[in-house]
């Protein structure tokens, strides 16, 4: 198992996680603000608005994301409805990059295994650097489900730093970049599943069992 984080380590990391992935299309939407405020031409002002429009959808789904993913969602022993997470998950993957398959029943679940199941999306988006696409895959009878989240594209890999923390190794460094992969180990823990991962190339599969 890996060592524990403190309660404010985990917290503080988690935050700077959730800081790192809203602070460019925020800093975007200053930019854009700016050029509206001091650009007298037309058609970059018309550059501006869609430069803030794209950007504050970026940051919402980011947002919303984080709250299904990392927040508390209600309280103790609440569940989530897997077409919600469906929906945040859409928006958080979808790009010009990568894309979301999503294969599953329409149910609710305990909030710790959606939030399992979103936080392996989210270390499938890092696994397509290249981009590519991000398949989802729900079976069993809730509760009782497990997750496949499988990979493809140019260049997919998780390194072993990640796969390392998603088995609970000892002794890995752990910080704002890393913390994902830790607190799905965490995440499953308390699920009761077990995490793996399987590479080959050109695919990574994540698997919660």
């Amino acid at each position: 198992m890996s060592e524990q984080l403190g309660n404010l380590d985990l917290a503080a990391l988690i935050s700077s996680r959730i800081c790192h992935d809203v602070i460019n299309p925020v800093g975007a939407i200053s930019n854009g603000l700016e050029m509206l405020a001091e650009e007298p031409d037309e058609e970059m002002r018309v550059q501006a608005m869609e430069l803030i429009r794209n950007s504050a959808r970026q940051a919402s789904a980011k947002l919303q994301f984080a709250r299904l993913a990392f927040g508390a969602a209600g309280s103790a022993g609440a569940e989530i409805d897997l077409r919600d997470a469906e929906k945040v998950a859409r928006d958080f993957v979808q790009s010009a990059k990568h894309s979301l398959e999503w294969k599953g029943m329409a149910a609710t679940l305990p909030k710790n295994k959606v939030k399992l199941l979103l936080n392996l999306v989210a270390l499938g988006v890092v696994a397509l650097p290249r981009g590519g696409v991000v398949n989802v895959e729900i079976v069993g009878q809730p509760p009782n489900v497990t997750f496949t989240v499988t990979c493809k594209g140019d260049a997919a890999k998780l390194n072993e730093h990640v796969t390392g923390l998603l088995a609970g190794a000892n002794g890995v460094l752990i910080d704002s970049h890393s913390i994902q992969p830790y607190y799905a180990n965490l995440v499953a823990q308390a699920s009761g599943l077990a995490l793996t991962v399987e590479a080959k190339d050109g695919e990574v599969v994540l698997k919660a069992a």
